[in-house]
């Protein structure tokens, strides 16, 4: 193998969010009598002698890169993965470089998917994506998006639950041709993302367009963010969404068309107000979506001042991160629940576990690149997609 290039080791380490002593910890680099741990990185770093291959395996894990990115000559170009349309965090934040290597994860996962679909003449680009432009109007834009997935709000209200009303407008989206994943983390609590660094991802491509919804936001949160998501597609802004609903510019836009399509003008209207968080609490629930948004139609439609919105949305928001505090304790203390494939199959969606299975099946696709495809290991593959005829074996 070619030798490492030390600029490599530092960019890592820093696009990872580490400092020399918290990386050295996590690499398991320990002291010596004559250097600490941190020393010993800082000296490997500016090239004074080689990293050892067990190491690098550690590196690759822990700053979340392909080992072979450590053999690459120089420190590649960042990945284009869109605009940044987020108004929150700090760039500086580190849940950023969680965020860095989740985007690279799924660009790289769309990627392969596009590649898969491009091979199939029987493809159709989906319609609605790239249709509108940024400047058409909010009514438009939402036309668009509820003739191209072929929605019914009647039906969405139906729902037993917000889950169900969820997992009816995520069918619509992907039966247009649009792969919805619900992702959050790298995979384990530690690396989860907060919303408040991202609420979604879309990736505006007509071959195999992408919306990512952040799982760690309230579920009845979850339509809102799709459909705003859906709105990027619509205009061909590829990118990372989040921050509040005052958002300016696209996000502002997109927020907007997600409310038009959820609740429409003549319902925020008739709304009575007088007291107003019953008022919400009901709305709410009737219309399956979250206070939040109910309370972010009326401060569009001028019925309450932007600084009772806010007083509202701050309200709901710590009411519901205390209901999520409390279930948290509750589910470490309860045995059982969804196994991890059932976690896995609904976090991937139906649409990329039907696409895969049929590529496996057709011979197009290796259990290597599913397992790419769906972010899992290979030998998870076959019970992920429910493939009985090919049972997992021991490596």
């Amino acid at each position: 193998m070619p030798q490492v290039e030390p600029e490599i080791l530092r960019w890592a380490r820093e696009t990872a969010g580490y400092d020399l002593v918290e990386a050295a910890r996590r690499i398991q680099l320990n002291a010596t009598k004559a250097s600490s741990g941190a020393d010993r990185l800082a000296a490997l770093e500016a090239g004074e002698g080689e990293p050892s291959t067990t190491l690098l395996n550690r590196m690759a894990k822990q700053y979340r890169r392909p080992l072979l990115t450590f053999y690459l000559p120089q420190v590649p170009r960042k990945a284009e993965v869109g605009q940044d349309f987020r108004t929150l965090p700090e760039q500086g934040d580190p849940a950023n470089s969680l965020l860095d290597a989740l985007l690279r994860d799924i660009k790289a996962r769309q990627a392969l998917v596009r590649e898969l679909l491009e091979d199939d003449d029987e493809t159709d680009e989906v319609g609605f994506v790239a249709s509108q432009q940024a400047g058409d109007s909010v009514t438009a834009i939402a036309d668009t998006i509820v003739e191209g997935i072929a929605f019914d709000r009647a039906l969405y209200r139906a729902a037993q639950t917000r889950d169900a009303a969820f997992a009816y407008l995520r069918a619509c989206a992907e039966r247009a041709g649009v792969y919805v994943l619900l992702a959050g983390s790298l995979g384990s609590w530690q690396t989860a993302i907060e919303v408040s660094v991202f609420r979604g991802f879309a990736i505006a491509d007509r071959v195999a367009p992408f919306v990512v919804v952040n799982d760690q936001d309230a579920k009845s949160a979850w339509s809102f963010t799709l459909l705003h998501e859906l709105a990027h597609l619509c205009i061909g802004a590829t990118g990372v969404s989040g921050g509040t609903m005052a958002a300016a510019g696209i996000e502002r836009l997109c927020n907007e068309v997600a409310a038009a399509i959820l609740v429409d003008d003549a319902e925020i209207a008739g709304l009575p107000i007088a007291n107003i968080r019953p008022a919400i609490n009901a709305a709410a629930n009737q219309w399956r979506v979250s206070r939040s948004m109910v309370a972010y139609r009326l401060r569009l439609a001028g019925r309450i001042t932007e600084a009772r919105w806010r007083e509202l949305t701050d309200s709901f928001r710590h009411e519901w991160l205390a209901l999520r505090a409390n279930e948290r304790a509750a589910n470490r203390e309860r045995e059982g629940g969804p196994s991890y494939y059932t976690i896995r199959r609904h976090r991937v969606g139906a649409a990329l576990l039907s696409l895969v299975k049929r590529g496996i099946r057709e011979g197009s696709v290796t259990p290597v690149r599913a397992a790419k495809m769906l972010g899992v290991k290979p030998m998870a593959v076959y019970s992920l997609i429910g493939d009985a005829a090919h049972p997992v074996r021991a490596a």
